[in-house]
């Protein structure tokens, strides 16, 4: 698996759209997480695949020191905006969730929210936010399911699109089997399954944001002819009908998430 073409093509997923205009609509899992993680003002907290600083900015509000890292630039200078816009302090710098540039238990608490879990070799991702938390630390993660609404889109656009070979897909993360494999049995984990409700105009309007915004969904579109992109778009609205729990012509998304809090042991 030669995981510098898939990062490169992530990449270029990531920074097409406006993933801002999307993370912005789900602050909620990153504020909740930090409670979960029970954060405490003055600890050590790295973000992991930040995005627009979601997560960054609520371990700031908190006023935890907080470095987060992505390999967007541009998300990163968007988080950056932000962080400046709200008057918080957080450090934002590039890098790779598989390869973390920070010495072993740099941190008191690692998080990430719908980022990490899209690394395409996800041992080695798990390994690094294990060797970068410090004995006795948290790991908190926001995962999608693999019964989701994002869990069914990304098996919808990988039957237009089939991923590389060898990629496992990221939805994994989002099964408590799959965090036990992944970090192995000296941690204590605790990962309820949860959701949030996100509300459009009509589910058209969900589809044609998606279609615009939401980097993976904008690339697969765009990389389709004109047959499968259609065929692509109207997979798209079927699954948001599907996912809506409306009693009105308004669109109501259940997204469906797990929330999972990882206890590193203080000891070898």
């Amino acid at each position: 698996m030669n995981t510098t073409i898939i990062k490169q093509r992530q990449q270029a997923a990531w920074a097409a759209g406006d993933y801002a205009a999307v993370g912005a609509r789900i602050l909620i899992t990153s504020e909740l997480l930090c409670e979960s993680v029970d954060l405490r003002a003055g600890e050590q907290v790295l973000d992991v695949a930040c995005g627009s600083g979601n997560a960054s900015l609520a371990a700031a509000r908190r006023f935890c020191q907080v470095v987060g890292v992505d390999y967007v630039p541009a998300l990163l200078e968007r988080a950056r905006q932000r962080a400046v816009a709200e008057g918080l302090e957080a450090t934002f710098q590039e890098a790779d969730a598989e390869a973390l540039p920070f010495p072993d238990g740099s941190f008191d608490v690692v998080l990430s929210t719908c980022g990490a879990m899209f690394a395409p070799d996800q041992e080695q991702t798990a390994s690094e936010l294990l060797r970068v938390c410090r004995p006795g630390g948290r790991i908190g993660m926001v995962n999608w399911t693999p019964d989701s609404y994002v869990g069914e889109l990304f098996q919808a656009i990988g039957r237009h699109l089939p991923p590389p070979p060898g990629v496992r897909p990221p939805v994994l993360w989002g099964s408590q089997e799959r965090l036990r494999e992944l970090f192995g049995s000296e941690v204590t984990i605790s990962a309820p399954r949860r959701s949030f409700l996100w509300r459009f105009p009509s589910a058209e309007h969900q589809t044609e944001f998606f279609a615009t915004f939401y980097g993976p969904t904008f690339k697969a579109l765009e990389a389709l002819d004109s047959d499968r992109s259609h065929a692509l778009r109207a997979e798209m609205l079927k699954l948001a009908r599907r996912f809506d729990v409306a009693d009105d012509d308004t669109l109501v998304l259940r997204m469906d998430y797990l929330e999972a809090v990882i206890h590193k042991p203080a000891t070898p």
